[in-house]
């Protein structure tokens, strides 16, 4: 099972957006049939069925086994993934080329980059766990306090200035590229992340 996994695609996120099959994906981190979720979803096994198919035929549940029971097969099933992570292109993004001519400072930029992060390193984190070995990443986060909405530019600058001469001695011809993402944002008023 993977991690994560991207819903790239309107008709697998439309599939997975009901609650019932929130509900059936989320159980299915664990593999069980559509009896065991019928008893425990107090639900009738042919509606549970019916969703687990629509999941299986979108490839957000897989077959695990097959058991024999009193003269019929109990399909057990587990989610392809532990979460599902939603292309934000899906739901009207700008996308994929969106990022190319937006000023750096407007916000819709930011997000831009953010989505394009959010789908290229769940595309990448599902390959190398696919291939058995860890996609090598790095964050860095910090926090400033600007006395003027003047000093956002020259931080900017000068942020762009130092991360040019840290890129300039470590870009090496035919190694591996990497991506590098500054980005700021005003922060939240709580720790919910609910700016009041």
């Amino acid at each position: 099972m993977a991690r994560r996994r991207l819903l790239d695609e309107p008709e697998r996120l439309r599939q997975a957006l009901s609650p019932l099959r929130r509900r059936i994906l989320a159980r299915l981190r664990t593999p069980g049939s559509a009896a065991q979720l019928a008893a425990e979803f107090e639900m009738p096994r042919q509606r549970v069925g019916y969703h687990l198919r629509e999941l299986e035929a979108q490839g957000l549940v897989e077959l695990v086994e097959e058991r024999r029971r009193r003269g019929f097969v109990e399909r057990v099933l587990r989610a392809t993934a532990e979460a599902y992570v939603v292309d934000p292109d899906v739901l009207g993004g700008r996308g994929e080329g969106a990022v190319a001519g937006l000023d750096r400072h407007a916000a819709e930029h930011l997000v831009a980059v953010a989505a394009r992060i959010v789908r290229d390193v769940t595309r990448m984190q599902t390959a190398a766990e696919q291939a058995d070995v860890r996609l090598l990443t790095f964050t860095l986060e910090s926090e400033v306090r600007f006395a003027a909405p003047g000093d956002v530019h020259r931080f900017t600058d000068a942020l762009a200035a130092a991360l040019g001469e840290v890129v300039a001695a470590f870009d090496t011809p035919g190694g591996r590229p990497y991506r590098i993402m500054g980005a700021g944002h005003p922060a939240p008023a709580d720790p919910e992340g609910a700016d009041t």
